[in-house]
């Protein structure tokens, strides 16, 4: 047996009533969170152009983008939201899997729930719960340093699970939808180095085609099986190493919606333990930015990887979300880091570029390929002084959360800064559905709020 085989059948032998009230508060914080991202997103760069390519794509008005409500053919709303929903680097993020599901699971799911109307809360619930533990479960579960964009590609077969547990689709079909969404993967690890706009759109091509591989398998095309520990599976062309046992015997126990982290901060993940770490440091000793001589961030090679990449003096957005040193110097600046600090005035300005020249993140001698922690910060300042931090946990991790209050303040900001503005009591009311998501009749009523 593949074992894919085993998580086919944890989604469809379970449903709302197995998730714990753990797992339901999660899932209304972070269905909540990841459309206030999406909104946000809206705003963000190519989306316009993407708009108007996906509108040339073929006739249909199955659903909607968030924000614009712009009509169209279901993969297209799923590939157009889930891009809105990474393109800020705001999404939610698995650190043990470095996997970002919502973007993916849950733009598809709200395309098959535009669609076909009548999807009640509960439902929702449930596929959201169920595609975010198989693409986590996927994820964790990788013992390999990314080479493809996990996101992407584990993200799709959790949204392909997740939109075929709406549909209802027995042990076969779903099956069958796993296999054609992986016929259909894609997404390297190269536009991350880039800092290139197509590392969000990759998301956006693995929702896509998650709609798409169930559409398909409803109408009976059959597919490969072997998906997973196959000659050709995924963990053999895509990952490599891989220890699935712990992670399948969980099914049911382990609910990764659950341990989901928060991005308090619009940037990659990686730079999220540097500004924690640094903030720390700042609000104990006082120091302001321009007193500072050097930062020293000592972290895993993937955190290294990730964000270690060289300050640009022509960076664009999407790099500079990337880049460890800038991300840092804006937070010493302004004590936190917004979507503002990714303007191009940011970007350009002399003060930051000089400040994150001080920066240095250096990979230390972690053996484990997926770690994002231990992270340790030496902050040096002029006056000859040394403050020192280590962090095993970053600000956002289940362990070290935002406040419910911090969570709704991250999302009223969102709601306002998308390309168009939203109606704040709009917003207020979608906070109250989500909130009481146990007695949502259709879902279709939450994007109602959340178009324009």
């Amino acid at each position: 047996m593949d074992a894919i085989e085993r998580f086919a059948d944890h989604v469809v032998g379970c449903d709302v009533d197995d998730l714990p009230p753990a797992a339901v508060r999660a899932a209304k914080t972070f269905i909540l969170d990841s459309i206030g991202v999406g909104v946000v997103g809206s705003a963000g760069p190519w989306v316009e152009e993407l708009v108007a390519s996906l509108s040339g794509w073929g006739a249909g008005d199955d659903a909607r983008l968030l924000v614009r409500g712009t009509r169209l053919p279901a993969p297209a709303a799923a590939m157009g939201n889930a891009y809105q929903t990474h393109n800020s680097e705001f999404d939610c993020v698995h650190e043990g899997a470095v996997v970002h599901p919502m973007a993916c699971v849950l733009s598809s799911v709200l395309a098959e729930a535009d669609r076909a109307g009548g999807v009640t809360g509960p439902q929702f619930m449930a596929a959201v719960a169920l595609g975010v533990d198989v693409a986590c479960g996927i994820g964790v579960a990788s013992k390999a340093p990314l080479r493809f964009f996990r996101p992407g590609t584990a993200g799709g077969f959790g949204a392909a699970a997740a939109v075929a547990k709406l549909r209802g689709f027995d042990r076969e079909t779903l099956l069958d939808a796993l296999g054609l969404v992986y016929s259909q993967m894609c997404g390297t690890m190269q536009a991350h180095v880039e800092g290139s706009t197509v590392l969000a759109m990759q998301i956006g091509f693995n929702a896509r085609n998650a709609v798409v591989a169930c559409d398909m398998a409803a109408r009976g095309l059959r597919a490969p099986r072997e998906l997973l520990d196959g000659q050709f599976g995924y963990y053999a062309l895509f990952e490599g190493d891989r220890d699935l046992d712990p992670v399948l015997t969980g099914l049911g126990r382990d609910w990764r919606i659950a341990e989901l982290a928060h991005k308090p901060f619009p940037s990659g993940r990686a730079t999220h333990g540097i500004v924690d770490g640094v903030l720390d440091l700042q609000r104990a000793h006082g120091f302001a930015a321009a007193q500072v001589a050097r930062v020293t961030a000592r972290v895993p090679p993937l955190t290294r990887r990730l964000v270690g990449r060289p300050l640009k003096p022509d960076m664009t957005v999407n790099y500079a979300r990337l880049c460890g040193a800038y991300v840092t110097a804006r937070a010493l600046l302004t004590g936190g880091v917004g979507v503002d600090d990714f303007s191009g005035d940011a970007l350009v300005d002399p003060g930051t570029l000089t400040l994150a020249e001080r920066v240095e993140i250096v990979a230390d001698d972690n053996p484990d390929g997926n770690a994002l922690v231990p992270i340790a910060i030496e902050v040096g300042l002029e006056s000859g002084a040394r403050h020192y931090i280590t962090l095993d946990i970053v600000y956002g991790n289940p362990a070290k959360p935002m406040t419910h209050d911090a969570h709704l303040a991250k999302f009223r900001r969102n709601w306002i800064s998308g390309a168009v503005p939203l109606d704040p009591a709009r917003g207020e009311a979608l906070i109250a559905a989500v909130d009481d998501l146990e007695t949502v009749a259709d879902i279709r009523a939450l994007i109602d709020l959340a178009v324009t």
